[in-house]
């Protein structure tokens, strides 16, 4: 049913809209951010579609519904009660946690809020859309690298504040700096930089803490991100403490007496009444308490230093809940003429009207759903509108399509905003380009064959071993411990299908084309041609994998999601695709390199069976690649083959450690970028930076692949990779133990960052000691946490409000030469998001960047003195189906041109030590540098 939705009124207008509100509906979104400036297209949008029927909505909050009402001579009240969902305006000072405060309050307000960055809307914008559209009922000032004294850091947050006084507002972090800042408190550094680390609390008992415990012992433990603090002797008249850290002393000063305690507790008592906003003022704090919450006297903000949404806060969830209920209490209490003679009612303004139209809603939402509206939400209308056949279906990754009638259906554009979010262009539809492609699958599977002949290094070695193993790759599940990896895929140069895309960023220099580059195909039949991309790679990737139509049942039992599509890397520097202000330096490497592979060997090591798949259009003549490979795989025998000498002959040298190798940066040189980092996160400018360095040596014309089997043997990992691209004269070898992220067939998103490395011991007892130790260090604990909110609020970009959550946290993963501590996070995507979209809502992998993601890469550009190329970036593949799988690239040799480079690096913390960086730093670089001097 086609239906049009505005925010200027209170009502419905029709009752076509039934069901939309429930007090416990999902909500099912189109996209979570909508900028409304952009799409005011209304009269286009009515004279194109006449039918469409017209909803009106506005702030439910806002009391006018029983105004003028009477029974007799008495006027009518509205009843007090609790309402189904609270409009949240979620201002991010460009952070790297706020959508983690975003799945929050999705599921705690009942609908998610609207995330603006603070420099997105104007002044006027603000107050239009909170005074004039009524369109949200608080305000939510997110965490923020740098200070509230820095117009630059916190953009409209100041003004916000200052003039918003009659609406609620929370500041996080960042935000409750900028609420005492604004008020004339000093901010000012802390007596040490706390990042990522606990500390319990003790409150008032305001509002802001209802149902919270309180002191020591209590269970109130926060985590904190901060370098700068509100020097609580600066408060003025008009804020309250409200929270403190512990400190082992007593509280001297106005908290120290009994009597000057129950002056404390009757603040409290004040502070619980509905009708009292009213409240004195408490001095005093002893210096060694660190000021953690304020509230206003007279207005409903508050202010917490502290980090509720992160993952290990305990009863970070409660404060949003005691938000939401200071939010209804305020405004179900406040009758005042001001409020009540607001124009929330303007017949005639169509501003935020918003259309949905086509004939069929996706299927993935049941009829039965019900929807939660907002004035700048609309439902959840997916990409491709089109008619679901009765007889079979294809699938063109997020859309059902019939298999003859793809290019009869219309497309709903989407533009990417800065963030990685789509925002809807409800005006802008136009016919889908024909030129889809559909595929077909044919694939066999041999029970327990791949120990009968000799495992996956024979496979790959008698398959694709040949001619230096040009054109080939090889996703490797080298250590295969049951939950970490369990497929290898690998393949080479296919059928008619194959190409390889090569993709160079334009020249840094080139302000007015820093997004694009230059994108070199090859066909199967050696035909080349180029195009300049001005949307960049990853928007050419999208459209690649969106033009593929298929048939879900032509993979039903295959137990792996890559069922053909394209097998490669990301660089680093793609990071200009996905939020990051520019490159400084530029790659030796292309900044991307795909092969299409349409036909693939598959490992399962789990079971030990090998599967053969080939993909084809679906006019096209079947080949035989797959009855020739089946009659080589019978064939084969581990006995039969062939061995690469090198590995044997070479295994037993003791080399010198590093010999050869030359790294970018002396110790000395390397121990003063750490200085510099620890400088940036004392001025607050980031919590956590990922310094890395390189380390080159000439080679020649080694054996790249005997090099990668032998790097394999000593290191094995669970994501490891080969990949060879004969016309770039570059080879990479990876043995990465670390997972970027991964999108299956039922659209679940896993990350599992590392954070936290140290060396194996060398006896049994040693190794368990460095292994506890690595445990229950708090610094590590604080770098891996802190990369664990990172991507959680990642994946909360893309995933369904409520279902970021974190199934393991900070679990010890040991390996051939190290320890390493590893998180897992799970999220499920919401099905109007591409698998294009989820990665780049996520890449550069958080822990290759530090937090808060943005500034920290900004830093780290500038400290360091090269790209890095292929290294920090993701080898992989991305399925035809809309699946992906994707490593960060670390323990990688890239050999490029004859020379070989290995890049490694540490997370710099509050904690760090420099000598202590260095020596992480030179760790890492062991195991590759090692196989490369044992293997020459």
């Amino acid at each position: 049913m086609n239906f049009t939705l505005s925010s200027s009124s209170l009502e419905f207008a029709c009752s076509s809209v039934e069901g939309l509100r429930s007090a416990n509906a999902k909500l099912l979104m189109s996209k979570p951010i909508l900028r409304v400036s952009d799409c005011i297209k209304s009269h286009c949008a009515q004279a194109s579609y006449p039918c469409a029927r017209k909803v009106v909505m506005s702030s439910h909050l806002m009391p006018r519904h029983l105004e003028r009402s009477f029974v007799g001579k008495k006027q009518l009240e509205e009843p007090r009660r609790k309402l189904d969902f609270v409009r949240t305006l979620l201002i991010d000072n460009y952070d790297s946690y706020t959508y983690n405060i975003y799945q929050e309050l999705s599921v705690i307000n009942g609908v998610p809020p609207v995330v603006v960055q603070n420099d997105e809307w104007t002044w006027k914008e603000i107050c239009d859309f909170l005074y004039e559209e009524g369109a949200f009922d608080n305000i939510v000032i997110s965490p923020g690298p740098g200070s509230p004294t820095c117009p630059a850091d916190i953009g409209i947050c100041l003004q916000v504040l200052l003039e918003c006084w009659d609406v609620p507002v929370l500041g996080v972090c960042l935000g409750h700096q900028a609420l005492g800042y604004v008020h004339g408190a000093r901010i000012v550094h802390a007596d040490e930089p706390v990042h990522g680390r606990l500390s319990e609390i003790e409150h008032n008992g305001c509002r802001l803490f209802d149902d919270i415990p309180s002191g020591w012992n209590s269970g109130f433990k926060v985590v904190r991100y901060h370098s700068l603090v509100i020097d609580a002797e600066s408060l003025p008249e008009q804020l309250i403490p409200i929270a403190w850290t512990l400190s082992d002393n007593t509280l001297t000063g106005a908290y120290g007496s009994q009597a000057q305690q129950d002056n404390l507790d009757s603040i409290s008592r004040r502070l619980k009444n509905e009708n009292c906003w009213l409240c004195s003022h408490a001095n005093g704090i002893q210096s060694r308490k660190v000021l953690m919450g304020v509230m206003h006297a007279t207005r409903p903000h508050y202010g917490v230093q502290f980090h509720p949404e992160s993952v290990a806060t305990c009863y970070g969830k409660q404060i949003f809940k005691n938000f939401r209920e200071i939010t209804e209490d305020y405004w179900l209490r406040m009758r005042s003429p001001r409020i009540n003679d607001k124009k929330f009612c303007n017949a005639g303004k169509s501003d935020l009207q918003f259309l949905v139209m086509g004939k069929h809603m996706p299927p993935v939402i049941p009829l039965s759903s019900k929807i939660v509206l907002a004035p700048m939400q609309v439902p959840h209308t997916g990409r491709l509108f089109r008619e679901v056949p009765e007889n079979g279906q294809l699938v063109n990754g997020t859309g059902v399509r019939h298999y003859g009638e793809a290019s009869a259906s219309r497309q709903l554009e989407y533009d990417v905003d800065k963030n990685g979010f789509g925002i809807l262009d409800m005006v802008n539809l136009k016919p889908v380009s024909a030129a889809y492609k559909f595929l077909k699958l044919r694939w066999r599977k041999f029970d327990n064959l791949a120990s009968q002949v000799g495992g996956a290094r024979n496979i790959f070695s008698e398959l694709y071993g040949k001619n230096k193993a040009e054109n080939t790759f090889w996703l490797d599940s080298s250590s295969t411990e049951k939950g970490r990896a369990r497929f290898s895929l690998m393949g080479g140069k296919g059928g008619s299908l194959w190409k390889q895309v090569t993709y160079r960023l334009s020249d840094h220099s080139d302000e007015a084309s820093k997004y694009g580059g230059h994108l070199l195909v090859e066909d199967a039949k050696g035909s080349i041609s180029s195009t300049y991309l001005d949307e960049g790679f990853f928007n050419f990737l999208e459209k690649e994998l969106l033009s593929f139509c298929y048939d879900e049942k032509d993979y039903e039992g295959l137990p792996f999601d890559f069922y053909g599509g394209f097998i490669g890397y990301i660089g680093y520097d793609l990071k200009v695709e996905c939020g990051a202000v520019s490159n400084l330096h530029k790659s030796r490497t292309p900044d991307a390199c795909f092969f299409f592979a349409d036909n693939l060997v598959v490992i399962d090591h789990e079971f030990d069976d090998v599967y053969i798949l080939s993909i084809y259009e679906g006019n096209a003549t079947k080949s035989t690649w797959l009855d020739d490979t089946e009659q080589k795989l019978v064939s084969l025998k581990a006995s039969e083959t062939v061995k690469l000498d090198k590995n044997d002959s070479h295994a037993a040298k003791i080399p010198t450690f590093n010999a050869g190798f030359c790294f970018e940066k002396s110790k000395e040189q390397y121990t003063s970028d750490v200085e510099n980092c620890l400088k940036y996160i004392k001025d607050g400018e980031s919590y956590e930076l990922c310094l890395t360095t390189q380390t080159r040596k000439s080679v020649g014309e080694i054996d790249s692949l005997g090099l990668y089997l032998h790097l394999r043997e000593k290191n094995p990992a669970p994501y490891a990779a080969w990949l060879n691209f004969s016309k770039e004269n570059l080879c990479i070898c990876s043995s990465s133990p670390e997972r970027f992220l991964r999108l299956d067939r039922n659209s679940v998103l896993e990350a599992k960052p590392i954070k936290g490395t140290v060396a194996r011991g060398a006896t049994l007892e040693e190794d368990q000691r460095l292994k506890l130790q690595l445990q229950y260090s708090e610094k590590d604990q604080a770098e891996n946490l802190m990369i664990v909110d990172l991507l959680r609020n990642d994946l909360g970009r893309v995933c369904e409000p409520g279902s970021v959550h974190v199934p393991r946290l900070m679990d010890v993963e040991s390996y051939e030469t190290v320890h390493t501590m590893v998180s897992t996070i799970h999220g499920k995507k919401r099905s109007n998001v591409s698998a294009v979209d989820c990665v780049k809502a996520a890449f550069p992998g958080g822990s290759m960047t530090g937090a808060p993601k943005l500034r920290s890469m900004e830093l780290l550009d500038s400290i360091e003195s090269c790209s890095r190329g292929i290294y920090s970036g993701s080898i992989g593949f991305f399925s035809y189906n809309q699946t992906f799988d994707l490593n960060i690239v670390i323990r990688t040799v890239v050999i490029h041109e004859g020379e070989a480079s290995i890049g490694a690096g540490g997370a710099i913390v509050a904690l760090s030590n420099p000598e202590d960086e260095y020596e992480e730093m030179i760790l890492k670089t062991r195991a590759p540098t090692k196989a490369v001097m044992e293997f020459q």
